[in-house]
């Protein structure tokens, strides 16, 4: 069972905040502190946590552990892992937390919330920031409402993707300074795990199984193997486009439109398909002068 605290605040953001005869900026001021109170319950009462950017593989990744536990505990496939969802139906299934790590701080008062991760193992998803940039700019464009750009402060009017791609608030600094910020943790959080997107695609079944290790699991060979076969891109991809994901969030806002799907190319270096050679040299030479090069990109 939810904390009533947590359903109250839910309800309180969903229901009752747009109804509150306020400015809009004051709303989405609230609307965020409401978002960083709920994350805030979550913390608290999760297994574990799973931290990622924006567009770094995180619906993949949850694809993939729903379906292990959807096997392992014949659970229905249209449910997929979302905090306690699973395990409300089943409590041999971890709480898991997806977070962004974008609201807490508009609730605790600061970004220096190094200690609230530390009540469970956590994981951080990484992928190139340079991939991300562009996949977010896809979702900005194709996907997202004109209330969530306004909620996290994006462009509301169309630009040009490499003007979004070199923004401040939203693009690839944006995208290394999240980075930078987690890796000054690797080493003060001892139960934080890194992964990278490009070492999953590249040995997809070995990755999954750290994965669920950490969340206490023991997957074996052959279910890691008809996972990965599951989730492989192309067949995600399809679910998709025939609707068959049975979730609202894995769909595309334009089925005639490629650029629109959540599976939406997936590619390592997809990146430089999108820029000229003057555009790629300062992009590149952004990611080698402010990223931390721990990361190996």
């Amino acid at each position: 069972m939810k904390p009533a605290s947590l359903a109250f605040t839910r309800f309180a953001r969903k229901r009752l905040l747009p109804r509150i005869p306020l400015p809009l900026e004051n709303r989405l001021e609230a609307e965020r502190r409401l978002r960083g109170k709920e994350d805030f319950s979550k913390l608290s009462l999760s297994d574990t946590i799973i931290v990622s950017h924006e567009k770094s593989g995180r619906t993949w990744l949850r694809v993939m552990l729903s379906r292990f536990y959807q096997q392992r505990y014949r659970l229905p496939e249209e449910k997929l892992l979302n905090f306690d969802r699973l395990h409300r139906i089943d409590s041999r299934v971890p709480v898991v937390f997806f977070t962004h790590d974008r609201h807490l701080g508009y609730y605790t008062g600061n970004w220096n919330n190094d200690d609230l991760y530390q009540s469970a193992p956590v994981i951080l998803l990484v992928r190139d920031p340079r991939d991300v940039a562009v996949s977010f700019y896809f979702d900005w464009k194709y996907r997202m409402s004109d209330h969530n750009r306004k909620l996290n402060q994006l462009p509301l009017d169309d630009i040009s993707m490499f003007d979004f791609m070199m923004r401040k608030q939203s693009g690839l600094p944006a995208v290394i300074a999240f980075m930078n910020r987690w890796h000054e943790r690797l080493v003060q959080m001892p139960d934080l795990h890194l992964f990278r997107y490009e070492d999953m695609r590249a040995d997809t079944a070995n990755e999954l199984g750290k994965i669920l290790r950490i969340l206490a699991a023991d997957p074996q060979p052959e279910e890691l193997q008809e996972i990965v076969a599951y989730a492989e891109f192309e067949r995600m991809k399809q679910r998709e486009f025939t609707g068959n994901t049975r979730d609202s969030r894995i769909c595309p806002t334009d089925p005639d439109n490629p650029d629109s799907f959540k599976a939406r190319r997936a590619k390592v270096g997809g990146y430089r398909d999108y820029f000229n050679e003057d555009q790629l040299q300062e992009i590149d030479a952004l990611v080698a002068n402010t990223l931390n090069p721990g990361y190996g990109y």
